[in-house]
């Protein structure tokens, strides 16, 4: 998938591609045709840079609901004819999620869009799972067929169908086709149940990777494979690590941390850190000087693990570098400083957002930190962050941490927060947003009343209205 292209955070595109709450707020006091327009180009054209952990689905639904807003564009979009051509479910993905939440809603177009695309497109199991969750027994019994046609009755097909069984994300629809009232389809279903089954079986009694009994040296070749196949395997390797190394075996690994092959140094590395071992902070530093990208990689990664009071204290000492070790050593004492670094983590901030942009990886970090170690003069930073992210997650950090250090915040991008696409950040603005506004209001009883919002944002709009609670 290639990474989208985002318009810029002034414009209604721009917001609710960013799934910012200002993007709902603009919609509907929009033209309808343009609000529509920048809708159903967002869920056609899935703006997000992780579509594995942002959300947007349930953003774009309420809109829809709001807007009145008709299916028409996303039903031509499932059925192109790229659909066959082109079968990431990115494609589709978040179509089929919007319409998922709008047939919880009780939306019934969307809902019959769902089953023609379950029995008929190429990113059916996505569907299927959408439908799992909000579809009758009947609706799910009458795709059975359709389904289970798309394999073909012979070994490949079988296989195949066991597969698709056995990865399912919902089971629900194959439960109830194994005990469906026509044996052809119960018996196939079960029978793909069965080897599904016994497929996970043998993986578990034959797992890939390290045994018993293996030596050091055997856990460094093990890794150094894993390269050679393009596969990083120092993580897991460092964890048999601990598993089968002695105090016998500290020279070799530190001999393997200074000077082994790529897949060695990693492993020894990442284990003499979770050791904690006196050698560790030298050999880092040693490895970002003279190592290949990989072992700079893992370096880092290493000592961005440690707890130590001594990585702490080297992190002062590393965070004026400009290499990715010092980028590091500002992401350690934002997650670990103390009241001391306030002004090192903010100006590893102030650097990163300058240098890198408000996308930059490393901000999420130290966005936290900022908040953690409350330095309220970072708050013009952090402002900027939130308008001009295209990660709703870094934008929810920003916000959590304004919430710690803006005075300003609970009048300002608080209120437009209850309208965000991110639960957490939603979760934020219900416990902090200012009540004066009408605005604010109506939407926290709306939160509270509404089956698709989740648990911790109910909770936190019901400590509103307690009895405790200021007067809302």
């Amino acid at each position: 998938m290639f990474d989208p292209v985002i318009a810029p955070s002034g414009t209604l595109l721009g917001l609710l591609q960013r799934g910012r709450g200002d993007g709902t707020l603009h919609a509907l006091t929009a033209p309808r045709a343009e609000a529509l327009a920048a809708l159903n180009h967002c869920v056609l054209h899935d703006p997000r840079h992780d579509w594995q952990v942002e959300n947007r689905s349930l953003y774009y639904a309420r809109l829809y609901l709001d807007l009145n807003g008709e299916l028409d564009a996303i039903e031509a979009h499932l059925f192109d004819p790229e659909d066959v051509l082109d079968s990431d479910e990115s494609r589709t993905g978040l179509a089929l999620a919007v319409l998922g939440h709008l047939a919880s809603y009780g939306r019934l177009d969307a809902l019959e869009l769902l089953r023609r695309y379950a029995a008929h497109g190429v990113n059916w199991a996505w569907a299927l799972d959408e439908l799992a969750l909000r579809d009758d027994d009947a609706g799910l019994r009458a795709l059975a067929a359709p389904v289970l046609a798309r394999f073909p009755r012979d070994a490949e097909g079988d296989a195949e169908l066991a597969v698709a069984v056995r990865d399912a994300f919902e089971p629900r629809p194959w439960r109830l086709w194994a005990d469906d009232p026509r044996e052809s389809i119960a018996t196939r279903v079960r029978a793909a149940q069965e080897t599904g089954c016994f497929d996970r079986w043998q993986r578990q009694m034959s797992p890939p990777g390290p045994r018993p009994g293996w030596s050091v040296r055997a856990v460094f070749e093990w890794a150094e494979q894993g390269l050679e196949r393009g596969a990083a395997l120092h993580v897991p390797a460092a964890r048999c690590l601990m598993a089968v190394a002695g105090p016998e075996d500290r020279s070799e690994i530190v001999e393997a941390a200074r000077s082994g092959g790529e897949g060695a140094r990693c492993t020894a590395l990442r284990y003499l850190a979770d050791s904690n071992d006196p050698d560790t902070l030298d050999l880092i530093e040693g490895a970002v000087a003279t190592g290949s990208t990989p072992v700079v990689e893992a370096a880092v990664s290493a000592f961005e693990r440690m707890r130590s009071l001594a990585a702490v204290d080297r992190a002062r000492g590393w965070v004026h570098r400009p290499d990715a070790l010092g980028a590091a050593a500002g992401r350690v004492l934002a997650c670990r400083g103390a009241a001391q670094d306030r002004d090192l983590v903010l100006a590893a901030l102030r650097e990163a957002v300058r240098g890198e942009g408000p996308d930059a990886p490393t901000l999420w970090t130290l966005v936290d930190g900022t908040g953690r170690l409350g330095i309220a003069c970072a708050a013009p930073v952090l402002r900027h962050v939130y308008r001009e992210t295209a990660s709703s997650h870094l934008r929810g950090r920003a916000a959590r941490a304004l919430a710690a250090t803006d005075p300003s915040f609970a009048a300002g991008f608080a209120i437009e927060c209850l309208w965000d696409c991110e639960e957490t950040t939603r979760e934020i603005a219900a416990r902090h947003a200012e009540t004066g506004d009408n605005r604010v209001v109506e939407r926290l009883r709306r939160l509270a009343a509404d089956p698709a919002e989740e648990d911790e944002v109910q909770t936190a709009v019901r400590s509103r209205f307690g009895p405790d609670a200021p007067a809302v």
